[in-house]
């Protein structure tokens, strides 16, 4: 379970990711269920909207993303 710093860290983290970084997290991240989204919908969706999803899938599997995977200027 995630702590209280660990959810702040969190949304600090996913609030600086890019369009590029957001797709790149989904397709690595280790859910128990399938996440399918199609290049379109990382295409067509609103950047905020990616940050929120990817936002609630952390919070609800409550593991943190792969910090080797994003770039160290995010």
């Amino acid at each position: 379970m995630l702590q209280a710093e660990q959810i702040e860290e969190l949304v600090t983290l996913v609030s600086t990711m890019d369009r590029q970084t957001l797709e790149q997290q989904f397709r690595a991240y280790p859910a128990r269920f399938p996440i399918d989204f199609t290049p379109e919908f990382f295409a067509n969706t609103p950047l905020e909207r990616l940050r929120h999803i990817f936002l609630a899938l952390c919070l609800q599997t409550q593991q943190m993303p792969t910090l080797e995977s994003i770039p160290a200027a995010a």
